[in-house]
């Protein structure tokens, strides 16, 4: 569970922040992407050729091939195995405890943009995405598609207010079960502070459905070693608790318990053949579409089918 390394991606986070539009943000961190693809070791991945498509507006005309077009006068690309469309689903946390934050932004803003990032990409990529959207209780689902206007209904979702009190993954994961017929790809962006039985139990109905299960888990950086310098009063930001704690004393159970916790997560993933990546919000976003390129690679290949 750490994040992917051997990237050549840099796009600062929290420069990204200050950019107010939410497309703009996805915009660039996946243009910046595709620059840094061309220079890392996971170009060159997809050289498994299918066949021919007509070139449509949109597409990247890098990818056009000008030999055929010397031939027939008509504008083709390459299509290669991993491009075929699929139905990808974006389940992403609002609850309370995405507001946390020692940053200028929360967990929940980084995880909006990472959802927006992520379907900017699929969309690109010619998949249909779709978004379900929960907190403790409310849940917003929009079905998977690949049509115009899209992904600003996307956007407009991912915009509403779903904070909460408590984390309930239960309800959404239950939703996507129930709801999606056909296998697709399910990407879960939480930071997991749930029961690890309650989350195994779901991922393994999704699993057995036959859907493909990637978890980006959004940590805080001060969350994931208890940042404090002095004695001082913390609020539970689901239940409102109000506990005293020194970090004297404290910082060492604290880390234990963090580290048993993912620790839980990663016994429970793993043997469902589910890739959890860890990321905290001053990591450049462009990660998690590396490690979302390694990993389908890897199971296009075979060795990661169960």
């Amino acid at each position: 569970m750490t994040p992917a390394r051997g990237t050549t991606a840099r796009i600062d986070p929290q420069a990204l922040m200050r950019i107010r539009n939410l497309q703009l943000r996805a915009r660039r961190v996946v243009e910046g992407f595709y620059q840094g693809l061309h220079r890392s070791p996971y170009h060159g991945f997809s050289v498994e050729f299918s066949q021919y498509r007509p070139y449509s507006a949109g597409d990247d005309p890098r990818t056009l091939d000008w030999k055929l077009y010397a031939r027939s006068d008509r504008y083709h690309i390459k299509q290669f195995e991993d491009e075929t469309s699929r139905r990808c689903y974006l389940v992403i946390d609002q609850s309370r405890s995405m507001q946390y934050s020692t940053l200028a932004y929360d967990k929940a803003e980084y995880a909006k943009t990472l959802a927006a990032t992520l379907a900017y990409f699929l969309i690109s990529q010619r998949d249909s995405v779709g978004l379900l959207a929960f907190g403790a209780e409310a849940t917003e689902f929009l079905p998977a598609k690949h049509r115009p206007g899209h992904f600003r209904r996307l956007l407009a979702l991912l915009e509403r207010d779903f904070s909460s009190p408590g984390t309930n993954l239960e309800k959404p994961l239950e939703k996507i079960v129930t709801t999606i017929q056909r296998r697709g790809l399910v990407i879960l962006i939480s930071d997991l502070m749930v029961p690890v039985d309650s989350l195994k139990r779901q991922l393994t109905h999704l699993v057995g459905r036959g859907h493909e299960v990637f978890i980006l888990r959004v940590l805080d950086p001060g969350e994931c070693t208890l940042e404090l310098d002095q004695p001082s009063v913390l609020v539970d930001l689901e239940s409102g608790e109000e506990m005293f704690v020194d970090p004297a004393d404290a910082k060492d159970s604290y880390r234990r318990g963090f580290l048993a916790h993912a620790q839980q997560i990663l016994e429970s993933c793993n043997p469902l053949g589910v890739h959890c990546m860890t990321m905290t919000t001053d990591q450049p976003l462009e990660s998690a579409l590396f490690e979302l390129l390694r990993q389908s690679a890897f199971r296009g290949s075979g060795r990661g089918r169960r």
